[in-house]
């Protein structure tokens, strides 16, 4: 399930942060960074997956 979520961190961040942690802060703060760049987002959406 891990690979899925990565995938989708890396195509779309949200999604993957959403399949982690839930419509929580950490959700709202990646589709902030994702609409600020798409980089950030990313990187954001995968120290979400890889720390829990």
């Amino acid at each position: 399930m891990d690979l899925v979520r990565l995938l989708c961190a890396i195509f779309l961040p949200p999604l993957g942060v959403f399949l982690q942690v839930g419509l929580g802060k950490d959700f709202w703060i990646n589709i902030l960074l994702t609409l600020l760049g798409y980089i950030p987002g990313i990187v954001h959406a995968v120290w979400v997956i890889a720390r829990k």
